[in-house]
């Protein structure tokens, strides 16, 4: 798969869970699907990291269904999925030789993420008619995708 197309891929699930992409694209780098080492982003590849990232994105799911939660279109948290987008994005930019345009690729996913997250959300949630089970499936579709990423490298 083009690696324009598997940076904006990662980037989507950047916007629906910032912390799932980096702890994909660590798992890869670790298991030596995706070379990064050498690189300012060698550290995505050492031993500890895949696992620290999957600690934070487990604690992403769980705060995610709290009701104090605040929105990931506001600010702080919109601006961390872009960071989380561009960062995986020129991780596969890196080790493409096309690093400027996965950055760029990776960021757009993000904002893609971010608002076709929230609206698939919403109308799951009233398909639903409580939120639970929606955010669930987004859950589970940013997993897959990430997935199909890294076993894609």
């Amino acid at each position: 798969m083009p690696p324009l197309v598997l940076a904006l891929l990662i980037g989507i699930v950047a916007g629906m869970r910032t912390m799932t992409a980096p702890a994909a694209i660590s798992w890869a780098a670790t298991a030596g699907w995706l070379p990064l080492q050498g690189t300012w982003l060698g550290w995505m590849g050492w031993w500890g990291t895949p696992w620290i990232f999957t600690a934070l994105a487990i604690g992403e799911y769980v705060a995610d269904k709290l009701p104090t939660t605040p929105s990931r279109k506001a600010p702080p948290g919109f601006v961390g999925r872009l960071l989380s987008g561009a960062l995986c994005g020129a991780a596969i930019g890196l080790a493409a030789s096309s690093l400027p345009l996965c950055i760029a690729a990776g960021g757009l996913g993000a904002v893609i993420g971010t608002f076709g997250g929230y609206a698939a959300r919403t109308a799951l949630c009233r398909a639903f008619g409580t939120d639970l089970p929606a955010a669930l499936v987004e859950d589970l579709a940013a997993i897959g995708v990430a997935a199909f990423v890294a076993a894609s490298l």
